[in-house]
């Protein structure tokens, strides 16, 4: 079958073949985990077998070689980064999301000169690596002020600049990349066409063909790195699993100029009357970050303060090497209002730490926090 989009391999999966692998994971065998682990980084049938509840008999092993090509691969670093939420305003109704259009919030875009004093605030406390992050509205937060934004942070001098916003065209992606655009976040949220379409009943997201294909747009594009994941709790846990695994394997070959960075957002809360169905437990979300860290050993994998501090704590250093740290998920939260006067949040953040107690939490277990994307530095001398 000619390939000319992930959409062509989601034809192939819905034929029988993801539920073929869905079985295989329903089946694996402590004996089958065991034996992942004698060849490392995993095969896809590895990783079927490490998202199985098989793993959960010995994490503790997992854990261990997941630890161990991690820092193979990346040293005993973990890269902190801070998001900066631009706008709340979205013209979608997602179901789940605390910025829908029909949630009753006070919203707020920033002014570009209320973005100058946030981005340099984060950028004294040693920030270099930000992620740029607004609701679904082009008339609040047109391409333009993206940009414009992009080269203000360049030219403060943050290293690393991406954006989580509304899927774009190859055309915009292009001209953002021009700007100094260093990485795209782009969630599929779930991969079941039917919970999507259901979760996004109106506004340009609920396009699921539209979504699906963006992570191939920031390629053609030219953009550094994409930022992949899945909503965890929307869909069926093992079916969206797989079919990430599958899309991440898709780009890596196809557009393998672009790097992958893999993320975990898992929801925790949702707005008043959104029944969560598919809960994920802390073990799921567990077997995930060791799978995906065994089967991409050159991947950034991410983990925000969605997550706890505990589990936050075990994970880095297992898998997770990048992570934020002080975040803030209103526009405008980092500088110092009064709670009456906050614009609406997108999810609680649930490690509420300062960046500081996070570098101290670290640094108790022998890892390093990296403020700065050196790769930026080694591209130039190469």
């Amino acid at each position: 079958m000619n390939q000319n989009s992930f959409r062509d391999v989601i034809k192939t999966l819905e034929n029988g073949v993801l539920d073929n692998a869905v079985a295989r994971v329903n089946s694996a065998t402590e004996a089958d985990v065991r034996a992942t682990l004698s060849s490392v980084p995993v095969s896809f049938d590895g990783y079927l077998a490490l998202i199985s509840g098989a793993t959960d008999k010995i994490v503790g092993a997992v854990e261990a070689e997941a630890r161990k090509l991690t820092e193979q691969r990346f040293g005993r670093t973990i890269n902190l980064y801070k998001p900066l939420y631009i706008s709340n305003s979205c013209i979608n109704g997602c179901l789940y999301c605390g910025f829908s259009r029909d949630e009753n919030i006070k919203r707020k875009t920033l002014s570009i000169d209320e973005v100058r004093h946030e981005g340099e605030t984060i950028f004294a406390e040693g920030y270099r690596n930000i992620l740029l992050v607004a609701g679904e509205d082009k008339r609040s937060v047109p391409v333009s002020f993206i940009e414009q934004c992009i080269k203000l942070f360049k030219k403060i001098g943050f290293a690393f600049v991406s954006i989580e916003t509304q899927a774009m065209t190859e055309e915009e992606y292009r001209r953002l990349g021009s700007a100094g655009l260093d990485g795209v976040t782009v969630y599929q949220e779930t991969y079941d066409r039917k919970i999507y379409e259901t979760v996004h009943p109106s506004g340009p997201k609920k396009d699921y063909d539209w979504r699906i294909d963006a992570p191939e747009r920031v390629a053609r594009a030219g953009i550094r790195s994409v930022g992949m994941g899945v909503l965890l709790g929307l869909g069926d846990f093992t079916r969206d699993a797989i079919t990430l695994a599958s899309h991440i394997k898709y780009i890596q070959k196809r557009y393998w100029q672009t790097a992958v960075a893999i993320s975990f957002p898992r929801i925790h809360a949702t707005p008043t009357g959104f029944e969560l169905v598919n809960v994920i437990s802390d073990e799921k979300l567990v077997r995930l970050i060791l799978a995906m860290r065994l089967a991409n050993p050159d991947s950034l994998l991410t983990l925000s303060t969605r997550e706890g501090a505990k589990l936050r704590d075990r994970l880095f250093g297992v898998g997770i090497n990048q992570a934020s740290a002080g975040s803030k998920t209103n526009p405008g939260g980092y500088a110092q209002v009064e709670a009456e006067d906050s614009a609406g949040e997108q999810f609680p953040v649930v490690d509420d730490r300062t960046p500081g107690e996070v570098v101290e939490a670290l640094k108790s277990r022998g890892l390093e926090w990296v403020w700065k994307d050196w790769d930026v530095n080694l591209k130039q001398v190469t």
